[in-house]
């Protein structure tokens, strides 16, 4: 916080945010073998699931954000994109 805490963004950044966000819950909910046991399992306590979630995303059917050649945004995505094998 002390660092970045100073720090301005614009509603386009927000946005990416949001979809950012989304996808991970997308990842959580349709992935991820841990949230998907929880949620399977008799009598879970579904809302400490659910907790870890963002409280707030955004979702959009095929979104341009991340295809504008040379933004920020469309450098991560590369990156997602080209996964590395570390070991």
């Amino acid at each position: 916080m002390q660092r970045r805490g100073y720090l301005t963004w614009t509603e386009e950044e927000r946005q990416w945010q949001l979809i950012r966000r989304g996808r991970y819950v997308e990842f959580n909910l349709v992935v991820d073998r841990g949230t998907k046991f929880g949620l399977q399992t008799p009598s879970a306590r579904i809302e400490s699931i659910l907790m870890t979630l963002p409280e707030t995303a955004r979702w959009e059917y095929m979104s341009e954000f991340g295809t504008k050649s040379g933004s920020r945004e469309a450098q991560l995505v590369q990156v997602l994109m080209t996964p590395k094998k570390w070991v």
